[in-house]
């Protein structure tokens, strides 16, 4: 009653007022009574009580344990008995907490899988744990199928193996705890990376920016001088051709003075005049006038041209470390070495030699991929890197990281080598193996030989004109494989790279080798 006038006290602008639960409307507002007839029932209600209906969500549904007991629509098992395999609702459950006899019987949670706790050929409750052959059984099984074997109470197994569980659990609980510390871990090295990278390019457009702002300001000034010293020049040569074009004026004019005096025909007058006409002045000094074919500035542009293929070359020998160094960056461990030549063409690498290291009478060709013995010595230009008296040859690209390439080869004998850039370059201790600096195998038309610091290693293995070598610096792996139809390996280093490695090839004479193109 207190709620609906409290509604139509705030109907009283409109007049017009209507029940909450009908909508009827009323004019004016009319008295509200008392219900007896439903305040009667509810005092009934209230004597007698209600029992009420069991609610929907009581009864079992398609995925629930039903009651063996409940006739009609089903209500959900809550327990379930072993020993006469039925289930019970809350309500027919009550027998089994009054009765002393069934308090005794053992309950479980519900489940549909009852049956199988029945021996299916004696139909009886398995309550045996045969451990010879680790399955339930019944006490007529330890008679027949199972006589002899060692058997306990399915109860005294499970007490004895309860603690597996828990130790199961724990370990896997562990192994959940160091799963969710490695997943968060590599989180950090996401965001870490992330952070590194948009560093890194931001610095590297800084750098590259300098660069540029020094190549424009370079070119600026070169500009500038070039301007500079032509109006220094043009000047000059404007001054010099000025004074020339004057000297000429004056020729011109003594010239036609002369002429005049030469038709005089008073000689008193002839003689007084000429030592006045005939004087001339100083010629003006032409001899530092130098006039070469059309090469003033060109020289410019030579020194010009040298500086970018200076550049060029810097660039392209930098790029490779540059390119090498971001592919090196590698969060996870390292990866498993490939198991077949198309696993390793993956990491195949464009490899080229470096003629700056070659030994004078090795000839390159072939884009200076394949290197070639010969009689005569090359015009190559004197460095320091260059091999003095082994007939080898390094490549142009430091490698790191992981690579993969490979060498064919012809004649009697080949080293396949990688070698650090500071190997010595003369005598003996320069030889391919022979060093700590670097690795090789001696390839022989039916044998191989390995070689480091020295120590030889025979080798076994099918002969092949194709030897593949794949490196991974990081993780300390040097194979060499005989390629055909199949890769075989042929030997495996383990150890630990401290510099970039270049890739190194001997030729005996008569021999060649190339690298070859995989991609």
């Amino acid at each position: 009653m207190s709620c609906i006038k409290g509604f139509w006290d705030g109907e009283d602008q409109r007049k017009i007022y209507s029940c909450p639960q009908c909508r009827e409307t009323f004019t004016p507002r009319p008295v509200l009574k008392k219900s007896t007839m439903l305040a009667a029932l509810v005092e009934q209600l209230k004597k007698t009580g209600l029992q009420a209906a069991p609610a929907d969500h009581c009864y079992a549904g398609p995925e629930d344990v039903a009651c063996d007991v409940c006739t009609g629509r089903k209500l959900k098992a809550i327990k379930s008995r072993l020993t006469c395999l039925m289930s019970y609702c809350e309500n027919h459950l009550q027998s089994h907490h009054k009765s002393t006899k069934l308090k005794k019987h053992k309950l479980v949670e519900p489940s549909e899988k009852l049956q199988e706790n029945i021996c299916s050929r004696h139909d009886e409750v398995m309550k045996i744990f045969c451990r010879t052959d680790k399955k339930c059984i019944c006490y007529l099984c330890t008679m027949e199928d199972h006589k002899g074997h060692d058997t306990v109470p399915a109860a005294a197994e499970r007490t004895e193996r309860q603690r597996e569980p828990e130790v199961s659990r724990l370990n896997i609980q562990q192994r959940i705890q160091h799963r969710e510390k490695d997943v968060k871990l590599l989180q950090q090295e996401v965001e870490a990376v992330s952070r590194s990278a948009d560093k890194a390019v931001e610095d590297s457009e800084k750098i590259f920016t300098q660069l540029i702002r020094l190549l424009q300001k370079r070119s600026s000034d070169v500009k500038q001088q070039i301007r500079s010293q032509q109006e220094t020049e043009v000047s000059r040569v404007k001054e010099l051709q000025e004074k020339l074009q004057q000297e000429i004026t004056e020729l011109k004019r003594k010239d036609a003075e002369l002429k005049q005096l030469s038709h005089t025909e008073d000689h008193n007058q002839f003689l007084h005049n000429y030592p006045s006409v005939s004087q001339l002045s100083e010629p003006t000094d032409s001899s530092s006038i130098n006039i070469r074919p059309l090469r003033y500035f060109e020289d410019v542009t030579a020194a010009v041209s040298k500086l970018r293929d200076k550049l060029q070359g810097i660039l392209r020998d930098e790029w490779t470390n540059i390119s090498l160094a971001v592919t090196e960056v590698d969060v996870l461990l390292p990866q498993p070495e490939p198991k077949t030549r198309a696993g390793f063409l993956k990491y195949s690498r464009e490899i080229t030699l470096n003629p700056n290291t070659a030994y004078t009478r090795l000839l390159l060709s072939e884009g200076f991929r394949k290197v070639t013995y010969t009689l005569h010595p090359q015009s190559y230009s004197s460095h320091t890197d260059r091999f003095t008296n082994q007939w080898q040859v390094l490549s142009r690209e430091s490698l790191t990281g992981r690579c993969y390439w490979e060498v064919e080869w012809r004649g009697s004998v080949v080293f396949v080598a990688v070698a650090y850039k500071n190997i010595s370059r003369s005598g003996e201790e320069s030889v391919f193996g022979r060093n700590d600096k670097s690795w090789s195998l001696y390839c022989y038309p039916n044998r191989y030989e390995f070689r480091f610091n020295d120590i030889k290693t025979p080798v076994s293995g099918p002969g092949s004109s194709r030897v593949g070598v794949y490196l991974d610096h990081r993780a300390g792996i040097l194979s060499f494989y005989s390629v055909s139809e199949t890769m075989t390996l042929l030997h495996r280093v383990q150890t630990t790279f401290t510099q970039p490695l270049y890739a190194g090839l001997l030729v005996g004479g008569g021999n060649a080798a190339e690298l070859c193109k995989l991609k």
